[in-house]
């Protein structure tokens, strides 16, 4: 007798994009009395289609909040290091508070610490200014861990080892959009979970004899996919991921359709 079971769902993330100024007034004017701007919309148009679609791990959160992280990072002026970097969290607490007040146990995605695009004019040595930037991140993390997210996904275009060797953590997940073979040797020296989208599912099995993988988030997976991952890997090591663009809510609907796998 045929069984349909379910594969777990997670979310590394979304990109909602700008709404138009009549949304965003509605919006802002529906959250009186707690404080709200683009970014916190984003945050909200972000996680609120996977939490209706029934993501089983949802991630606010994706490169759009470069733009608040910048603006929280003192001692940089007109993207260039001036200064010790330093944090302040106000704002970046205040969105994590909001996060939590949505979805406990939810993570958070931001851009990884090279996707930036700081320029280092102060410190001048590329030791300390990886030293710097990556502590800064900590302090970030941390600040939004405190409020109530339970960890970050660092997204990145490419994966730069000093960073992973510095940030990976068992709350910490580095989520490279599109790896090659190398980024994957890279990742897999530091992490035991590795985010794939089924193009270089493959590539990922041939790595598995050198490293040790303990889950694979497969992202955007179709029928074939889904079974090899599972001819090489038990269903309880498998995720189905998502990472969303422009408007979400379909997107996360199809992602959890798609986890279902007979046997």
């Amino acid at each position: 007798m045929v069984k349909r079971l379910k594969l777990g769902t997670r979310a590394l993330g979304a990109e909602p994009g700008r709404p138009d100024v009549s949304a965003l007034a509605t919006w802002i004017a529906g959250h009186r009395g707690t404080p709200a701007d683009l970014i916190t919309y984003q945050l909200d148009q972000s996680l609120s289609p996977q939490l209706s679609a029934g993501i089983m791990s949802p991630c606010a959160g994706g490169r759009f909040y470069r733009d608040r992280i910048m603006a929280c990072m003192q001692g940089i002026e007109e993207g260039k290091v001036t200064d010790e970097l330093s944090l302040n969290p106000n704002e970046i607490i205040q969105d994590a508070a909001g996060i939590v007040a949505q979805k406990k146990g939810a993570w958070c995605a931001l851009p990884a610490p090279h996707m930036l695009g700081i320029t280092d004019t102060f410190y001048n040595d590329e030791e300390e200014w990886n030293d710097a930037l990556t502590g800064f991140y900590r302090i970030l993390m941390r600040s939004m861990r405190d409020a109530g997210i339970t960890g970050h996904v660092l997204i990145c275009n490419t994966l730069e080892e000093p960073e992973i060797a510095s940030l990976v953590r068992q709350n910490v997940f580095f989520f490279p959009q599109d790896p090659d073979r190398d980024d994957l040797a890279v990742l897999m020296e530091h992490q035991p979970q590795v985010a794939v989208g089924r193009d270089r599912l493959d590539t990922l099995l041939d790595l598995t004899g050198e490293y040790d993988v303990r889950k694979i988030i497969l992202v955007d997976p179709d029928r074939a996919s889904i079974n090899r991952a599972l001819s090489c890997f038990d269903p309880d090591q498998i995720i189905v991921g998502g990472y969303s663009t422009g408007t979400s809510e379909d997107y996360w609907k199809n992602l959890v359709l798609s986890a279902t796998y007979t046997v």
